[in-house]
């Protein structure tokens, strides 16, 4: 990796840590310049400008997060033990600091950023997509059931994670977070999963 490429790699670092803490406005280029150490022509040298900046700092933030909660899930057979660990891989910090990229930035974009919207747009689109195929497999291999709506299904995973991250981030707590995985780990076992015969 050449100077410039490392340089580029420790501004997305940065700038992905005070945009998911901060959102698009809370975030200036003056606390990236201080984060990274960079003058402001060191940051405009790899970006163009803000907007593109925040745009690969979600992509480096989303790339993180989404990577630990796939952690270990090929190594898993049954498909419906696969997204029950998927559930509980949501359960471990990311290391970014702000929680979820997706969630911090979809609010923040929701009325200002169409560029940071699509970007979560996409995002969020992979992570159904993810979800679903791991479902459809799992009802082609018998382990989930084949009345099962793929799409409704993803879409719920989804929803009650966020959702459970977000009442846990209001109230400064993790006991949202812990009962969300639960409900969300029972409701694979006992609406999703193909029962034994």
């Amino acid at each position: 990796m050449s100077k410039g490429d490392e340089t580029r790699q420790r501004i997305l670092a940065e700038a992905a840590a005070i945009f998911n803490q901060r959102g698009y406005e809370g975030c200036s280029i003056q606390a990236i310049m201080e984060a990274t150490s960079l003058e402001k022509g060191g940051i405009y040298r790899h970006f163009e400008s803000k907007e593109e900046l925040a745009a690969e700092a979600f992509d480096y933030a989303w790339n993180i997060a989404a990577t630990k909660r796939r952690q270990n899930l090929d190594a898993i057979p049954n498909e419906a033990d696969r997204v029950k660990q998927h559930i509980a891989n949501f359960g471990h910090r990311t290391g970014l600091p702000g929680g979820c990229p997706l969630l911090n930035t979809g609010v923040d974009s929701d009325n200002g950023n169409p560029v940071l919207r699509d970007r979560v747009r996409k995002a969020l689109r992979d992570w159904q997509a993810m979800l679903r195929t791991v479902l459809e497999e799992g009802m082609k291999a018998g382990t989930i059931r084949a009345d099962v709506d793929a799409c409704a299904a993803a879409n719920r995973i989804i929803a009650g994670l966020e959702g459970a991250m977000l009442i846990s981030r209001i109230e400064r707590n993790d006991a949202a977070l812990r009962q969300g995985l639960m409900q969300l780990e029972a409701y694979v076992d006992l609406e999703l999963r193909q029962s034994r015969a």
